[in-house]
């Protein structure tokens, strides 16, 4: 039951490290000093954009993986 733990310590710490970098990865749209002035805005006037983008779905899949880890962790 020891090594299970530890190994699902590391996969939960791989986890971490992989969201954060993953996040930190991604552009906001209102990175630009435009977007300090409300142009940020102008992308969701007709809507918002619908496309599969692959970093947010990235983003869901170790957000879950990591909040059903730290879950198990506190239940061992």
């Amino acid at each position: 039951m020891a090594a299970l733990k530890i190994v699902l310590q590391i996969v939960f710490l791989l986890d971490a490290l992989a969201l954060i970098g993953l996040v930190l990865l991604q552009m906001s749209e209102h990175a630009s000093m435009g977007g300090a002035f409300g142009s940020g805005m102008a992308g969701t006037v007709f809507g918002r954009d619908v496309t599969r983008d692959p970093k947010k779905l990235a983003t869901g899949v170790l957000g879950g993986a990591f909040l059903a880890l730290g879950l198990l962790l506190a239940v061992l």
